[in-house]
C-alpha cells in the first residue's frame, strides 16, 4: 500500500478482481487510472495487490480427512465450499469495482496534507468516504490488526473486511441465503461487524428455514476431483482423450509463473499443469538441490500478466503433448486471446523453437519482431547480429574442381544418395553420444509424444539406438513414416518408438547432417530393372565408404554432383557410362563442355563394345521411350 496518496491524486484506482483463495478470503489488485500524457501515450501503469474480507459470515470446515494416504483438499472436500468459490468466481471474477474507504482507514497510509481537516466531533457513522466510480460496490467496514500465534490459534497477517455489492445486491448476504456460508456470532461489545450484519442473520434465518445447502438434510454433494498435476502414468492415459477433444474448457485455479498453470476441467473433473506452448518465459525463482536458482529479468512481470488475464478465469485449451513430468503442453485461449501470443506481444516472452510447427507461428514471429525493434523489457538489451554482404558470384567460364571428402550414408532407388560432411562428424558422434546418455539417465514415457507432419524428434532404431529424425507421414499410431535427418534413410515405426527430441540435441544445436545429392551427366534409367541394377552397382561401390564429392550444377530438388573412389580417384559416373549402364545427359552450359566431351566419349566406346543396354545396338530411335530412355 505504498505511496497511495500520489495514487489518490492522480485520479482515483479502481478495484478489480481476479483471484478468489477461499470463500470468504478474496483478493483484488489495485490498479490506477491510466494517465494520458500530452502526446496520446499512456502513462505508467502500476499495480498492487490487496486482500479483502467479506465480512459479517464463514463456511464452516470439518475435520481433516482422516485416511492418511488420501491428501485433504478444503475446496472439494469441505460441503459446499466448492459451490460457495463458484458462486463468488462467476459473480465477481474480472468486474470493476466501486470502493469506498472510511477517512480515518486511509489517512495513516497518505501524508496528512492530502486529506482536509475533519471536526473532532465526527462519528464514524457520519465520516466522508473516497469514492470511485466504477460499476461494482465494495465498502470496507473494518480493518483488523495482525494478531500473534496463541495457545489454540494461528497467527493471523492483517486484513481488510468489507461488504461487496453488485447492483444493489450484497454478495456476503447471496451466499448466506443460498446456504452456502452462516454468520459469525460476535460479542455484545464487539463493533467490527459487517455494516449489513441484521440483513445477513436474516438470510441466514430464511436459508434455515428453507433447508437451503449447508442447512439441508439431503447429503452434501460430493466432488470426485483427480488430480493428474506430476502422474506421469495417469496422464499419459489421458493424453489422447485431450488431443482429441480439440479445444477444452478449464478453468486457472493457479499460476506458477507465466507460463506454467494449473487447471480444472471440468467436464473431465480433474486438475492438470499446463504448460503454454511456443514460447520460452523468464523462469521465476525456485528452490533448487544446490541452493536458490535466482529468478530471470521479467518474470514476476510475466506471471502478474498472466495471472490478471487468466486467473480464476474460464477458458479453452488445446493439448497437444506432455513432457516427461507428466505436464500438459498447449495453447490456452480465453475471450479469443492466444495467451502465448499475448505474452510474446508484451515483451515478456521469446519463441520456442517447437512454435515452428504450429498455426500461430508467423503471427508469434511478427508480434516478436515489432517488440524487439522498440527493444521493449525482455529486448531491452538486444543487439541484432551484423547483416553479411552478400557477394554475387558470376559464372565461371571454366569447371571448378573443389573436391572435398564425404561419407557416403545411404543410396535410395531414385539413384539419389545421403552424404555426411567428414569434417563434422565428430560433431555428430559427439552429440549423439550426449543424447544417448541423457535419454538413457531420463528415459521418455512410451506412447506420451504425439508426431505431427514435419515435427522433429527422436525415433528408436532397430538396433534399440536413438537417432534424430523428422515426421514426414501419419497414416496411424502404428504406422509413422520418418526420416533420419543425420542419415538420410526412411523408415515406418510405431509412434511408440517416438519421443520429443530434447531441446539441447535440435537442429539448431547441430543442423541435420544427411544432404541429398544425385549424380551429375547421367540420365537415370526410367526403366525399373534396368535402374535396379544400377542402383545396386552404385551401393556395392559407395554405400558406407568415404569418398570425394564436387558440386558440378544444381538441380530441381537438390545439387548434381559428381563423385570419386577414396582412393583410385576415379569417377563413379563416369564408370557407369564406360560400362554401359546408363546414358549421358548432355549439358549446353560452357563451361562444361570439357566434361560432358568426356562422358560422350565413354558412351561411345561402350555402345560400340555392346555393353549392357547398348548389347542390342543404339536403340535409341523413333521407339526409344518404350525402352526408358531419351535422347
Amino acid at each position: 500500500m505504498e505511496d497511495i496518496g500520489s495514487w489518490l491524486s492522480g485520479g482515483g484506482f479502481p478495484l478489480a478482481m481476479c483471484e478468489i483463495n477461499s470463500p470468504p478470503r478474496l483478493r483484488a489488485v489495485l490498479t490506477p487510472l491510466v494517465k494520458v500524457q500530452n502526446d496520446g501515450r499512456e502513462g505508467e501503469r502500476k499495480e498492487r495487490w490487496k486482500a479483502i474480507k467479506l465480512k459479517g459470515y464463514y463456511i464452516p470446515a470439518k475435520e481433516k480427512n482422516k485416511d492418511k494416504d488420501k491428501r485433504f483438499r478444503p475446496l472439494y472436500d469441505i460441503p459446499y465450499m466448492f459451490e460457495a468459490r463458484e458462486f463468488l468466481r462467476k459473480k465477481i471474477i474480472g468486474k470493476k469495482f466501486e470502493y469506498q474507504v472510511p477517512w480515518e482507514l486511509f489517512s495513516p497510509l497518505a501524508p496528512v496534507t492530502m486529506f482536509p481537516s475533519r471536526p473532532s466531533n465526527d462519528k464514524p457513522a457520519s465520516l466522508p468516504v473516497l469514492l470511485f466510480h466504477v460499476p461494482v460496490n465494495v465498502t470496507v467496514d473494518y480493518i483488523r490488526a495482525a494478531t500473534g500465534p496463541g495457545e489454540s490459534t494461528p497467527a493471523f497477517s492483517e486484513r481488510t473486511c468489507a461488504t461487496v455489492t453488485i447492483g444493489g445486491i450484497n454478495i456476503a448476504e447471496a451466499l448466506v441465503s443460498k446456504g452456502l456460508a452462516t454468520c459469525i456470532r460476535y460479542r455484545q461489545d464487539d463493533d467490527q461487524r459487517s455494516s449489513h450484519y441484521d440483513e445477513l442473520l436474516a438470510a441466514e434465518a430464511r436459508a434455515i428455514k428453507n433447508g437451503k445447502g449447508l442447512h439441508s438434510k439431503k447429503e452434501a454433494p460430493i466432488h470426485r476431483v483427480a488430480d493428474i498435476s506430476g502422474d506421469t502414468q495417469k496422464a499419459k492415459q489421458f493424453l489422447p482423450f485431450l488431443q482429441r477433444a480439440g479445444r477444452s474448457e478449464a478453468v486457472v485455479e493457479y499460476v506458477f509463473s507465466g507460463s506454467r498453470l494449473k487447471l480444472y476441467m471440468p467436464k473431465e473433473t480433474c486438475l492438470i499443469t499446463f504448460l503454454l506452448a511456443g514460447i520460452e518465459c523468464p523462469r521465476s525463482s525456485r528452490n533448487m538441490p544446490g541452493g536458490t536458482q535466482v529468478a530471470e529479468p521479467f518474470s514476476e512481470e510475466a506471471m502478474l500478466f498472466t495471472k490478471e488475464l487468466v486467473l480464476q478465469r474460464e477458458v479453452e485449451v488445446e493439448v497437444e503433448s506432455m513432457d516427461k513430468a507428466g505436464n500438459f503442453i498447449g495453447w490456452l485461449h480465453i475471450e479469443g486471446l492466444n495467451l502465448s501470443i499475448a505474452l510474446v506481444e508484451g515483451a515478456l516472452s521469446k519463441i520456442h523453437f517447437t512454435a515452428e510447427r504450429s498455426n500461430y507461428y508467423k503471427t508469434l514471429v511478427s508480434a516478436e519482431e515489432a517488440c524487439r525493434e522498440r527493444k521493449e523489457k525482455i529486448w531491452a538489451n538486444y543487439e541484432e547480429k551484423p547483416v553479411e554482404e552478400v557477394v554475387y558470384v558470376t559464372e565461371e567460364k571454366e569447371r571448378v574442381a573443389n573436391y572435398r571428402p564425404v561419407f557416403v550414408t545411404e543410396i535410395c532407388d531414385t539413384l539419389h544418395f545421403y552424404t555426411q560432411d567428414v569434417e563434422t562428424g565428430s560433431q555428430l558422434e559427439s552429440l549423439m553420444e550426449t543424447m544417448r546418455a541423457e535419454i538413457a539417465a531420463q528415459p521418455p514415457v512410451e506412447g506420451s509424444y504425439a508426431p505431427r507432419r514435419g515435427d522433429y524428434c527422436i525415433a528408436k532404431f532397430a538396433d534399440d539406438e536413438w537417432y534424430r529424425a523428422r515426421v514426414e507421414k501419419v497414416e496411424s499410431p502404428a504406422k509413422v513414416h520418418v526420416f533420419y535427418i543425420d542419415y538420410g534413410n526412411r523408415e515406418v515405426v510405431s509412434s511408440t518408438r517416438l519421443a520429443a527430441i530434447p531441446p539441447a540435441f535440435s537442429t539448431r544445436t547441430l543442423p541435420a547432417q544427411a544432404t541429398e545429392h544425385a549424380l551429375a551427366y547421367i540420365q537415370v534409367p526410367l526403366d525399373e530393372d534396368v535402374r535396379a541394377d544400377v542402383v545396386d552397382c552404385v551401393v556395392r561401390d559407395i554405400q558406407n565408404s568415404q569418398c570425394l564429392m564436387n558440386v558440378e550444377y544444381s538441380g530441381a530438388s537438390c545439387p548434381h554432383v559428381t563423385i570419386q573412389f577414396g582412393d583410385t580417384k576415379d569417377d563413379v559416373g563416369l564408370g557407369l557410362v564406360k560400362e554401359g549402364m546408363v546414358m549421358v545427359d548432355v549439358r549446353k552450359e560452357k563451361h562444361l563442355k570439357k566434361m560432358v566431351t568426356e562422358y560422350l566419349n565413354s558412351q561411345e566406346s561402350a555402345k560400340s563394345a555392346r555393353l549392357n543396354i547398348w548389347r542390342y545396338g543404339d536403340f535409341r530411335a523413333d521407339d526409344a521411350d518404350e525402352f526408358g530412355y531419351r535422347r
